[in-house]
């Protein structure tokens, strides 16, 4: 394996690796090694595309002379997650003449993963997917463990399925071109691995945050790593979320509204995210679950790393408890959460009272 490639296995039905490391999109024999036939979709964003698809696209074509490779670049951001976006790309596999041996390059960030993911899985009930994440919160998140979607007007990820990639390649070289913000609003998501199910991750990422914030890139591969082999774990021993994966939606019950209600053009994933778990963490010391001084520990360090810790102004609690009753992880006995018993120690928690939630809205 290349020098300072990390590689983390995911396991299960559909087994595959996680590389991890610099150079990962320009090494067109690796690129090629995931292509079983000669039809290729590169689907990327108006900011990836032109830093990255040509590279992709050359470093494939040079060790697969005989592939059929296309770009398909869509607009950046959340609101491209759309079926309208989906139809386009069916379209295009199909002017392509893609065939069942067929692959699709996800090159970009969560949206680009989730669409072009969704993509190969029903076209012709699914084709190979690899997925270029070239976000932070990609490589930790939705790039591992198979959930593609799109999104609809009532909400986030409505329609969706299943669908593993055959492997995903975090070259970390793109991080360097990641504005501030973006890389911040990842760091939401790895701050979520420590607060579910390692608490010790915590520590670490408190003592490397200032390492971690100017993209020192030994601390950024050791951190993209441990939050993938986290990830990988959970995801092997419950890759369609029938339990223990649901504790991944910790704080996302609270971003997903967040971000529905603000119409996508507000709070990134991320920085939602960073808010939802603050919530969640209050939510568990309201019902009595959690000790309040780990809701201000788990505050302080996502503070530390800028990111957003109350709701932004003019969101109504009606208007994301209405949102929330629609996310996927609601259920007809009521709302139901991942909360946490402390840091490190998350829980699903069913049945939740509005009130307890309407209550932990009105107080941030």
């Amino acid at each position: 394996m290349t020098s300072g490639i990390r590689r983390v296995d995911v396991g299960g039905a559909a087994p595959y690796a996680i590389d991890i490391g610099p150079g990962l999109l320009d090494d067109g024999a690796r690129l090629a090694a995931q292509v079983r036939g000669r039809h290729v979709l590169v689907v990327s964003d108006t900011h990836v595309a032109p830093l990255y698809a040509a590279r992709v696209a050359s470093a494939l074509q040079a060790k697969r002379a005989d592939a059929q490779v296309i770009v398909s670049c869509i607009a950046s951001g959340e609101a491209s997650k759309t079926l309208a976006s989906f139809a386009e790309l069916s379209r295009e596999l199909a002017e392509l003449g893609a065939t069942r041996d067929a692959c699709v390059f996800a090159l970009g960030g969560g949206v680009v993963g989730d669409l072009a993911g969704f993509a190969a899985a029903c076209w012709m009930r699914g084709i190979d997917v690899v997925q270029l994440p070239t976000t932070l919160l990609a490589m930790v998140d939705s790039s591992v463990g198979g959930k593609t979607a799109v999104d609809l007007p009532q909400g986030k990820n409505l329609i969706g399925a299943f669908h593993p990639p055959r492997a995903v390649l975090a070259d970390t070289d793109t991080l360097r071109t990641l504005p501030a913000r973006e890389l911040r609003a990842g760091f939401a998501e790895v701050i979520k691995y420590g607060a579910i199910v390692d608490a010790a991750f915590l520590d670490w990422l408190q003592a490397h945050a200032e390492a971690l914030l100017a993209s020192d890139p030994t601390a950024l591969a050791q951190a993209i790593a441990r939050s993938c082999e986290h990830k990988a774990a959970i995801v092997t021993r419950d890759p369609r979320e029938h339990g223990e994966r649901a504790l991944l939606n910790f704080g996302h019950t609270f971003a997903h509204a967040i971000e529905s209600e603000q119409g996508y053009g507000g709070c990134n994933h991320g920085e939602a995210v960073a808010i939802g778990m603050v919530l969640a963490a209050r939510l568990s010391t309201a019902l009595g679950l959690a000790p309040a001084a780990d809701a201000d520990r788990l505050r302080m360090l996502l503070q530390q790393f800028g990111l957003p810790v109350a709701l932004p102004p003019g969101l109504d609690p009606e208007a994301l408890l209405a949102r929330m009753r629609l996310d996927k992880k609601a259920q007809a006995g009521g709302l139901r959460f991942v909360l946490w018993e402390r840091a490190g120690a998350a829980r699903v928690q069913p049945a939740v009272p509005d009130d307890a939630v309407r209550q932990v809205l009105h107080s941030t």
